[in-house]
């Protein structure tokens, strides 16, 4: 086995350094970024999200903002024979477009990383976890459909942040939980 040297230890932190700068959507407004959204691509490297990507579908995401400036979001996934809800409240890091969550056992952290608020948004997230740390990158578009620009777009981003086209999923539609089953 070949021992690196150490200027190449020292690239590959740099590299790893880099990777963990995410920017922000410059003058973030949660005005204009409030409303609903499809969940149409997303990329991950959490291991329970690559056994399940070639079998999900789109769902629909409402998100809106506290007085306090924190995210709430409501989520309809299409699971098996029902649609399954999920609600997640993020505070605000201090940083518009920045957010924190808390669970058990990890932390979340969301960016909106850009958006031109009437077509996309390109979230990131990433999972500070003691078993599986994991990082997520999602396009969101106002309608179902995506245009293959937007996608060509987002699968560029996708080496940025240290993942691979492998751990994309390209999210189909799916009749199975419309939009009157979702929050309003």
């Amino acid at each position: 086995m070949e021992v690196p040297q150490p200027g190449l230890v020292l690239v590959l932190l740099c590299l790893l350094r880099a990777g963990a700068e995410v920017p922000v959507q410059p003058d973030f407004d949660t005005d204009k970024f409030a409303g609903m959204w499809y969940v149409t691509a997303t990329a991950s490297n959490c291991s329970i999200f690559l056994k399940m990507k070639d079998g999900m579908k789109s769902s629909i995401t409402t998100i809106s903002f506290t007085p306090e400036g924190d995210l709430a979001m409501k989520l309809v996934w299409p699971l098996l024979d029902k649609c399954q809800k999920f609600e997640l409240l993020f505070q605000q890091s201090g940083q518009v477009g920045h957010y924190m969550g808390t669970s058990d056992q990890e932390k979340r952290e969301l960016l909106v990383m850009e958006t031109d608020y009437d077509r996309y948004a390109i979230l990131h997230e990433a999972h500070h976890s003691e078993t599986e740390p994991s990082t997520a990158l999602q396009l969101l578009t106002r309608e179902r459909d995506v245009s293959p620009q937007l996608l060509q777009k987002f699968m560029e981003l996708i080496p940025t942040m240290g993942l691979t086209r492998d751990m994309l999923a390209i999210l189909p539609k799916s009749g199975e939980c419309p939009e009157g089953t979702g929050w309003h």
